[in-house]
């Protein structure tokens, strides 16, 4: 029998690993077990540490419960399976989906190029064109950039100031052999949330097929694919405090969409990701969908208060601070600030005590600014100068006072070294200086 998720905890933090130390110790920082400190986390948007009740839910299948889920012809085969029929009803449960339109990945990153380039090639002999936007995840923005060398045409949408897409310029770019139409949820940068269920009906009422990332939607806001009339879905297990390396895809069965497997093999998940589905990520996703499911109303609640606790101390104590994205159509976890006249990165240095980014973890080996907040039309000096807040179910009200405390005074003490905040304090306008070179 595959063992029940373990009783749910209801205090207001389960407790996390490793565990926090309260920012009255030095610096703010935690422990790790070994005697050495570390910062504070607010960077879940990259991601999330796993959930207790997540790790208890997969430990049976890491130890004594070690079969494979596709061997039919014994006992160790069949608990394996069932515990991973278990959870892709879990998955599907918290989507409004039928369990046999979840399959699982590696990630996200998968799951999107499967969904992009799956599409694109099964219909290619009648169909040539792709819509998504200029800030789509990278793994989506350079699926497209692969297909353009095989032959596709893409349609990459700009967006307005506020981070969501125009629907009028998404309904003017389709063509008669547009095959599929890509946007995501969430954006894991600046939070904003796009209006999928309208895109949804503008793509059903086309016979065009939609799929969105909601690698940053799913457990944290109410999804619904048939609500939505989402096609396929792109879900990653450590965003949502499940493990890392498991992921899913979803797969409508009606109006059916076909794709075109990536990878070669013996036929697993409906012939569409061969391979043997690991059995302890899978439960993990699932305990970790089931969990979400639980939690949702109560993590958005708290976490929405934390935020905006947050932004509030923060721009009531410093001025010249931006708010990158729409302010009413986001997820308030996701918090994306441009302090002007301080660089990005001496920030993120100054606040070693606190782990934070600058943006998506999967571009920030590169000194340039983020495309998302170029594609937004934020200005190349406050572009470098964001950072990007991540809250989350184990983010504690200290943890976002100490964050808010460190950031203003180190806001204020580059801005003091700073010779541009000092013209702008003797009311030089940047914009009007002519800079030469020597």
């Amino acid at each position: 029998a595959v063992p029940p998720l373990p009783r749910r905890l209801t205090a207001a933090r389960p407790p996390s690993l490793p565990p926090f130390l309260p920012p009255s110790l030095p610096a703010g920082r935690s422990g790790d077990g070994g005697g050495a400190l570390r910062p504070l986390y607010m960077d879940v948007q990259a991601t999330t540490p796993l959930d207790p009740r997540v790790l208890d839910s997969m430990l049976p299948y890491l130890t004594a419960c070690y079969g494979n889920p596709h061997s039919r012809t014994h006992a160790y085969g069949w608990e394996s399976e069932a515990a991973m029929e278990k959870a892709r009803r879990q998955v599907a449960d918290l989507i409004g989906a039928d369990s046999r339109e979840i399959i699982f990945t590696s990630g996200a990153t998968e799951s999107n190029n499967m969904a992009i380039k799956g599409v694109a090639r099964f219909y290619k002999s009648k169909k040539k064109h792709i819509i998504t936007t200029q800030t789509e995840h990278k793994c989506v923005l350079d699926s497209c950039r692969s297909l353009e060398t095989e032959g596709f045409r893409v349609t990459y949408l700009p967006v307005k100031k506020n981070g969501l897409i125009d629907l009028k310029e998404l309904e003017a770019a389709f063509q008669p052999d547009t095959s599929l139409v890509s946007v995501m949820t969430v954006n894991n940068e600046i939070g904003v949330k796009q209006p999928i269920h309208d895109i949804g009906e503008i793509c059903r009422a086309r016979k065009v097929f939609f799929h969105t990332d909601a690698a940053q939607a799913i457990g944290k806001i109410p999804v619904d694919v048939n609500d939505m009339k989402i096609d396929l879905m792109s879900i990653s297990g450590h965003k949502i405090y499940g493990p890392k390396g498991v992921g899913a895809i979803y797969v409508r069965r009606r109006p059916r969409v076909r794709l075109e497997p990536l990878q070669s093999g013996g036929g697993q998940e409906r012939g569409l990701r061969s391979g043997t589905v690991p059995t302890p990520l899978a439960v993990g996703l699932g305990a970790a969908c089931e969990v979400a499911q639980q939690e949702m109303e109560y993590d958005h609640k708290r976490i929405s208060q934390l935020a905006q606790r947050l932004i509030t101390k923060i721009m009531s104590e410093v001025p010249d601070v931006v708010m990158n994205g729409d302010r009413e159509h986001r997820y308030p976890g996701c918090i994306n600030l441009s302090f002007a006249y301080v660089e990005g990165e001496s920030l993120l240095m100054a606040l070693k005590d606190v782990a934070l980014s600058s943006g998506s973890a999967c571009t920030s080996a590169s000194l340039e600014p983020s495309y998302v907040l170029r594609a937004i039309g934020t200005d190349e000096d406050l572009a470098h100068s964001s950072i990007r807040f991540g809250i989350g179910r184990f983010t504690t009200e200290e943890e976002v006072d100490y964050t808010v405390q460190k950031c203003i005074q180190h806001v204020k003490r580059l801005r003091d070294m700073s010779p541009l905040w000092e013209m702008v304090q003797d009311g030089i306008d940047l914009k009007s200086i002519k800079w030469t070179q020597h």
